[in-house]
Parts: C-alpha cells; structure tokens; sequence
C-alpha cells in the first residue's frame, strides 16, 4: 500500500481565484481539522513547498505566517515549521459554478467574496451554458468542499440536472437564480420567480405601457432563460388586453409605431436598436424598449433604456449569510423595475 505524503493533503490550484497563500493555509488547515495532520507534525520547508506546489518562496512564507498568526502553526530556527494547535475552525472551501460571465455575475460573485471574508477558499468555474461542460466539471470535481453554490442554467440538454445535482450532499448544496424541479430536499436557494417578476413589472409599468397597444417579448431559440418568463408576459397581457407575440429574433421582425419590445439578449437590445434608428422611429414614442438585466451603460444609451433586473447584490449576499450561518433555507429575490427613456 502507498504511503501517503504530506503533499496528498497540501495543495494550491492555479485555476482557483483565491490567493494561493491562502489556498495553501486553508488545506493545511483543513487537513489539521480533518485529523490528518496532526499536532507537533514538523511541515514542508519553504523550499519544498516552492518545488512541490509551484508557488514562489513568498507565497509559500505568507501562507504560513497566516498560519503562525491564527496560532495554529508555530516555528524553531533550524528545525523548521510544525502544527501547535489541533482544536481548529474547518476553513471554507466553496465550488461556485455559474453559466456564464457578465456584469451581473460580476457583481453577484463581487458581493458573494465580501460577505464571506478574505479567508475562504472559492474555486469558481463558468460552463458557458453548456450542460456538458456542466456534468464534467460537476463529476470530475475534488473532494473536501465544504459548500458548492451552483447556478444552473443551460441552453439544452438540462433535462437530466437533477440527478446530478443530486450527488451533491444537500447540507453543503446552494442553488442560485434557478430552482431546478426533482432537487430533493435539504439545500439552500437564492432564487428569482420569473414568472412574478415580468408580471409584476410589468404592471408597474403600465402607465408608460398604456400609449402602445402590441407587445412582443423577444425569446430566442436555445435561450437560457427560463420558460416561466413567457407564462407572466402572456398572463400580463391577457390581463391588461395588450396584443402580443413572442418572436425569436429581432433581425427581420416587423417593427411599426406602437409597439414594445422586451429583449432578453444584448444582441438582440442592440440589433432593434439599429433597426428603429434607420426607420426614423423615436425610441419611447414611436417605438418602446425594455431590456432584461440592467448594465452602466442602459443608463445611458438613448437617455436611459428601460430594465427589468434581479437584484444580484442580494443573491450573493443571501448565499454568503446561508454558508456563514449554517441555515439552508429558500429565499426569493427581489426584481427591479427601472423606467426610463427608452418607454
């Protein structure tokens, strides 16, 4: 049988975007907490640390004067590092999996990283979307993470999500932004109700709402986003007796005066954009715009775009105060509506 190195326990990912120091301190403490590194156990020189793990010598000393200060690591001149305390709080260490990069998710994960502090450990991945890409890096993961905060949205092929987020234990399981139908009992979530949130948005605009008489919601083919975001636009306008239509793109759409575009996609935002400039329509006049997820700039283009957006500071901040707390519940969001200009 192989004996196992100290090296099996230390370890530093150069793909994490936690400070190596600090993913060095962490396993070492993690592996104290776990009973594998034990009290008096004399610790890797700052030369093997360098040659094993990849780190400079400088990382390899502030890990460990992390250590030294949180009393559980002390020192001799000539004899080298060793464990002096074995009574230890376990380090968090998080797999956050989210569907993609954007100024939301930035803000989101900017939020999630304060609330938590500097002295935990996040290994952050991004899948693109891609249920694929999804299931490998969810199979494929390390042991020994205290939390793992997923957000699962896919273009296709999410149909077999639970039984995979199912593996995950679900005291140390975080669902974020989604909800994900078969998920048994037991994990946290921070999540949006898509199909209230149009609604209700909606129905806040309608003063502005009220000078156009169609509505189409731009909803392309292999979207993301949820089908609950149809269900509370079809059910607004039956309410308030709006002719609708939901379109896939907004590249060859008919586009008259009188009508509201709802776009999901920047790309789409960015296209009717284009296309009412060149038909000498005015935006808000002629021609409405609400635009899903605020960004800086829809503030400013065209003096303002209208936006319907998640609060993405309080996901984090709802996900952050779960994993410190040690309380697994379900909280929805809250969404805002941003009138401006573009209605």
């Amino acid at each position: 049988m192989k004996q196992q190195s100290i090296f099996d326990y230390i370890n530093v990912d150069g793909f994490s975007s936690t400070p190596k120091y600090l993913q060095l301190a962490n396993s070492i403490q993690e592996a104290v907490y776990a009973g594998k590194i034990h009290k008096d156990r004399i610790l890797p020189s700052l030369h093997e640390l360098t040659y094993h793990l990849e780190i400079s010598k400088d990382t390899a000393d502030r890990g460990y004067k992390y250590l030294r200060k949180l009393g559980i690591l002390s020192s001799i001149p000539g004899k080298g590092h060793y464990i002096t305390a074995t009574d230890v709080v376990r380090p968090y260490k998080i797999f956050l999996l989210i569907n993609q990069l954007s100024t939301n998710k930035k803000l989101f994960y900017d939020t999630f990283t304060q609330a938590l502090g500097e002295n935990v450990t996040i290994d952050f991945y991004v899948y693109n979307n891609d249920f694929g890409l999804f299931k490998e890096l969810l199979t494929t993961r390390r042991d020994g993470y205290t939390h793992y905060v997923i957000l699962p949205h896919f273009t296709e092929g999410g149909e077999a999500a639970n039984r995979l987020i199912n593996t995950i234990p679900k005291d140390k399981l975080i669902l974020i932004d989604k909800n994900i139908k078969g998920v048994e009992s037991g994990y946290g979530g921070v999540f949006e109700n898509f199909r209230k949130d149009i609604y209700n948005a909606l129905e806040l605009a309608l003063p502005k709402l009220s000078k156009y008489d169609t509505i189409k919601l731009v909803y392309g083919q292999g979207s993301y986003f949820p089908a609950e975001i149809a269900d509370g636009f079809h059910l607004f306008c039956q309410q308030y007796a709006f002719e609708r239509s939901i379109i896939k793109s907004t590249n060859n759409e008919e586009i008259t005066k009188g009508q509201v575009f709802i776009c999901l996609e920047e790309n789409d935002l960015i296209r009717l954009i284009e296309r009412v400039s060149k038909l000498n329509l005015k935006v808000g006049k002629d021609v409405g715009i609400i635009s899903y997820n605020e960004t800086p700039l829809k503030k400013y283009i065209l003096d303002g775009i209208t936006t319907i957006s998640t609060d993405f500071e309080q996901m984090g901040q709802k996900a952050a105060e779960m994993i410190l707390g040690d309380n697994m519940s379900h909280i929805e969001l809250d969404c805002r509506l941003k009138l401006r200009s573009s209605l």
